[in-house]
């Protein structure tokens, strides 16, 4: 029997290529990994096949799955594309407003698709919410809460490194900035603050951020990279003019990892029944947009506007002020029908 499956070329061998991988192998007639260092790793772990250059996997992948450190996406995305492959970036899919626009309409002028991974949209909860929300369960979303702690990820040090991984707010509170504009509409408005605490061995760092959307609708984000000890959770609660929506991680039980125990033990990464793999879901929305040519839960320009949100956070952070941003082209769109 033909196998048509995509080729699809990993690069990066760290702790989120290993809740890639299932999904990948799954989806792929063949798994290509490229790293630096760590793939032989990975491909004894998962499977997959071990590529010695970047120009290997190009040459050889039908679509590109990059899980690399943030402060590489904007290159490696914009190699990928220009050699005319298809793209999925671990989010943020660029460090900077800038870099994010840049390869968002690189992508469209060459005909490319650009995914970038926000893998909350794929988790049930929050898709659960989403679609009660569309449904008018709960009536007008009037206001939603949203927190997502976990360690510090000290292990990995460019991640203390604010100019390489965004710090908090782009690394972890970037989550639920996206799913707060997915649920609730364009945002208008934001106001954040931001500490850092501990020590060089033992950093802490939080983030709050307040968000007002274009509907009138208020969010409060809540990021934490606490103690070692501080195992991974979220919690959401959305409240509208009929009612009120909530979700807690520490509530769930019975559930068992598609990571091994060693990525889980900092409490870096969320504990996922594998049946509802959000990973495995949103590659395979992916894959399936690609070689359908039909659009995907998330899009190249939802990226781009988490990043332009989580920019202005930084933006508000350092000002003190919050920041107003202009409509989206969506919003104009809507406004004018």
């Amino acid at each position: 029997m033909n196998d048509d499956r995509p080729v699809i070329g990993m690069i990066g061998a760290g702790m989120i290529s290993r809740a890639h991988m299932p999904g990948l192998q799954r989806l792929a007639r063949e798994v290509l990994i490229y790293s630096v260092e760590g793939a032989e790793d990975v491909a004894e772990t998962y499977g997959g096949t071990v590529v010695a250059t970047f120009e290997e996997l190009l040459e050889r992948s039908d679509i590109v799955d990059i899980v690399t450190p943030t402060f590489t996406h904007y290159d490696l995305v914009r190699r990928c594309l220009l050699a005319g492959k298809d793209v999925i970036v671990e989010k943020p899919i660029a460090l900077t407003q800038e870099q994010a626009t840049e390869v968002v309409r690189l992508a469209h002028d060459l005909g490319r698709r650009l995914f970038p991974a926000h893998v909350v949209r794929y988790s049930a909860p929050y898709a659960l919410a989403k679609e009660a929300v569309d449904a008018g369960e709960i009536g007008e979303v009037a206001v939603m809460r949203f927190s997502r702690s976990g360690s510090f990820p000290t292990r990995t040090p460019w991640f203390a490194d604010a100019e390489k991984s965004g710090g908090v707010l782009m690394d972890l509170t970037i989550h639920d900035v996206d799913v707060a504009r997915w649920i609730a509409g364009d945002i208008v408005q934001v106001y954040a603050t931001l500490r850092r605490a501990g020590t060089p061995e033992q950093p802490m760092e939080s983030a709050h951020v307040l968000l007002t959307h274009v509907s009138g609708a208020i969010t409060h984000c809540a990021g934490l990279w606490g103690p070692a000890h501080l195992p991974f959770e979220t919690e959401f609660s959305i409240s509208g003019t009929g009612g009120t929506l909530a979700h807690s991680s520490r509530a769930e039980s019975a559930v068992v990892s598609t990571v091994a125990a060693d990525d889980l033990d900092a409490g870096l990464m969320p504990v996922v029944d594998p049946q509802e793999d959000p990973y495995g879901l949103e590659l395979a929305d992916f894959v399936a947009g690609i070689r359908g040519r039909r659009e995907t839960r998330v899009t190249a320009e939802d990226g781009l506007d988490a990043v332009r949100v989580v920019s202005a956070a930084w933006e508000s952070v350092r000002s003190g002020q919050p920041v107003t941003l202009a409509p989206t082209m969506s919003t104009t769109a809507r406004s004018a029908t």
